[in-house]
């Protein structure tokens, strides 16, 4: 299931049921998982673990060193999970000794062609990223997050989970769980109700949800105030639970 023209070092370790395209180059420090599908003219290289079941299409390139002037070569790794699809000329870079030292994709992902995920990224399970999306380094996405075309991500910057950027929106701050934004600068444009429905969460959860996104973003009070309310809302949510808690981890402030 290895095409006669891939160039697979020895040392790479190959699953079983794995099956690599036409000129594809694999490294010496590569594992791949079971059942993973690689097509032509794929470069996987460094120190690269990708996990079972994953779709990798043609001309994707994977950790490559990252782009980074910091950094001189130390170890570091890309680690990708299972059942994602990859798509054309995605690119994702490994991690730095400064961030960690991993650059980390979860599982049943959907990432689009031209998508760029930089060193030290954190991305969690079921998110879509839509064509040229682009991480710079250090960005962390959470479950479920949906980032629309040509989106474009500060370093450092935070999405949470069931997040949603519509195209073109360029992020500099932390976008909380929940909240869908859009421009450039990115603005919040309320809360991302029908991707919520379609994972099943029923009238009374986003209800709880919208009445938070009200107190942060529509009630206009210092978010200082705002944390204080939702504090109280808390209590009976734990979706609202896990915004404040995101509020609360937010280094660079939130997209408001």
């Amino acid at each position: 299931m290895i095409h006669a023209t891939a160039l697979v070092d020895p040392a790479a370790t190959i699953g079983a049921n794995v099956s690599i395209g036409a000129y594809s180059i694999v490294g010496p420090d590569v594992e791949i998982g079971a059942g993973t599908e690689i097509g032509p003219h794929v470069v996987i290289e460094g120190t690269t673990r990708i996990g079972a079941d994953n779709r990798i299409f043609q001309f994707a390139s994977l950790g490559a060193a990252p782009q980074d002037k910091k950094f001189h070569g130390e170890a570091s790794e890309l680690v990708i999970g299972d059942r994602n699809v990859i798509r054309e000329f995605v690119t994702f870079n490994r991690g730095t000794a400064d961030g960690g030292g991993a650059t980390r994709i979860g599982d049943d992902n959907w990432i689009m062609a031209y998508v760029h995920i930089a060193h030290d990224c954190r991305i969690g399970n079921h998110v879509v990223f839509a064509n040229n999306a682009t991480l710079a380094g250090h960005v962390e996405v959470g479950d479920w997050v949906t980032l629309g075309g040509f989106t474009g991500i500060h370093q450092f910057c935070k999405v949470g989970a069931h997040a949603f950027t519509g195209m073109g929106s360029l992020i500099n701050a932390d976008v909380p769980p929940f909240v869908m934004v859009a421009g450039s600068y990115a603005k919040p444009r309320g809360i991302n109700s029908e991707g919520l429905k379609r994972r099943g969460f029923d009238s009374e959860r986003i209800s709880a949800i919208k009445r938070a996104y009200r107190t942060v973003y529509v009630a206009r009070t210092p978010l200082a105030e705002a944390r204080e309310k939702l504090v109280e809302q808390a209590k009976e949510s734990s979706d609202v639970a896990a915004l404040l808690d995101f509020i609360e981890r937010s280094e660079r402030s939130l997209v408001r």
